[in-house]
């Protein structure tokens, strides 16, 4: 059957009547079953609960007591989101058969909000890396380009997303891994600012930086999925560009790979049309932040994970497993004078940022690279995931939210970032932006 390509049009259309959440979600299923590359995207479905969720769903339409716009409507979520009889492993061999009782707050939050959980999608493992590549069980194809890397971690997110088996995916972003699997598939991508979203249910990789998100086709959805999920509701209405002022960081578009400094001068230039305001700055503060990024996000990861990758580090992929491990050399004194640092470059880059709507950047300063490539060369894999999340590691590090937006070119996305807690802003911001850019 034919549907809508957007969350927020199938919930409209199931709102109206002129679809059943029964039909939608079996279609989904269907699609789900007959899909060549399925098993490769879709960890596990969770199909009794999906036809349940959705057989409420109908019966709350036809009642006129749908709980939410997105009520009924089904979408994926990323393996590391906990759901209460159905395996949650985060894409690692260490967790496998790991069954939790209850599901993840945000889990929870959505299904009460009437939206159908489809099942749960593949990942990189423990969500520490940004290509998304994933031997140990599962690589998804790039939706776009199956022989290139979907991006990570959350890769089956976007992948179930840009290839119709899902209206939108959760996933979670610690360093990129919304928004770098959504630019290389050509999506929106939400990061949220920390604990903007309840965490509790998400299998950790660093509390300090773990975020929640929606990747999805539209700013629209991103803001409803996030409501949905135990966000503020936002008011889309009356978004414009006109007197907007945005500060591009210059300092982001260094080494970037053609065709993305094109492709991202482009996009400034229909914002500027649409009546934004652009500013251009280095933000040398951002370069100081980047690099205090090897003695804050490894070392928390590998407090969480060490003790289990020790006591089977064969279970995971090599590149990964030593990724953790390049967390144990440091010191604790370097960690704790590397978040002085970092409190303090907050400040610095708060000050820098204040007065603009949002600071702008290309998404990711690379394409994605080929999948077998990247296997067969560890030394080619470390080079590339670095370099995959310097500008996303951006938002983190500032603790931003952030919106990644197609350009109209490939593997190209605009990404915007609001100060913390800004989400409302950021996702109004987005509209007028997405409309400006199609």
């Amino acid at each position: 059957m034919d549907l809508p390509k957007t969350a927020a049009d199938t919930g409209r259309a199931i709102a109206s009547g002129a679809l059943d959440a029964r039909d939608v979600t079996r279609a989904y299923l269907d699609r789900i079953a007959t899909h060549p590359e399925a098993g490769r995207i879709y960890a596990r479905t969770t199909t009794a609960r999906a036809l349940a969720e959705a057989d409420a769903a109908a019966t709350r339409a036809k009642a006129g007591l749908r709980r939410h716009a997105l009520d009924g409507v089904p979408i994926s979520w990323k393996d590391l989101f906990d759901s209460a009889g159905t395996a949650t492993e985060a894409g690692s061999r260490l967790l496998a058969g790991r069954t939790p009782k209850q599901d993840a707050t945000v889990l929870a939050n959505a299904t009460a909000n009437g939206l159908v959980c489809l099942g749960k999608t593949h990942m990189t493992e423990l969500a520490f890396s940004g290509l998304g590549l994933n031997p140990q069980t599962a690589t998804p194809p790039n939706a776009v380009a199956p022989h290139l890397t979907p991006g990570g971690s959350s890769s089956g997110a976007a992948v179930s997303t840009k290839l119709g088996l899902a209206t939108a995916g959760i996933g979670s972003d610690t360093g990129g891994s919304v928004r770098i699997p959504a630019v290389w598939n050509n999506l929106v991508g939400l990061k949220t600012t920390l604990n903007a979203l309840p965490m509790a249910g998400a299998v950790p990789l660093c509390a300090s930086f773990d975020t929640i998100g929606p990747l999805c086709h539209s700013v629209e959805d991103a803001a409803l999925l996030f409501q949905a999920m135990g966000g503020a509701h936002v008011d889309l209405a009356d978004s414009n560009l006109a007197g907007k002022r945005f500060l591009v960081c210059d300092a982001a578009l260094d080494g970037c790979e053609a065709p993305i400094p094109a492709a991202f001068e482009d996009a400034l230039a229909r914002l500027a049309k649409a009546g934004a305001q652009i500013h251009r700055a280095m933000l040398p503060v951002v370069n100081d932040a980047l690099a205090l990024s090897g003695v804050l996000f490894a070392p928390e990861a590998y407090a969480q994970w060490g003790e289990a990758i020790e006591a089977n580090p064969d279970a995971m992929f090599a590149n990964v497993r030593e990724r953790f491990r390049g967390g144990r050399a440091v010191s604790a004194v370097d960690y704790l004078r590397g978040w002085a640092q970092l409190r303090a470059l907050r400040q610095d880059y708060a000050t820098a940022t204040a007065g603009f709507d949002a600071v702008l950047a290309p998404t990711a300063p690379i394409l994605p690279p080929d999948a077998a490539r990247l296997l067969a060369e560890p030394d080619f894999f470390n080079e590339r995931n670095l370099l995959a999340l310097r500008n996303t590691r951006i938002g983190n590090l500032m603790n931003n939210c952030a919106l990644t937006l197609p350009t109209g070119v490939n593997f190209c996305g605009v990404m915007a970032m609001a100060a913390p807690y800004r989400e409302g802003a950021l996702l109004r911001l987005g509209v007028a932006m997405q409309s400006a850019l199609n």
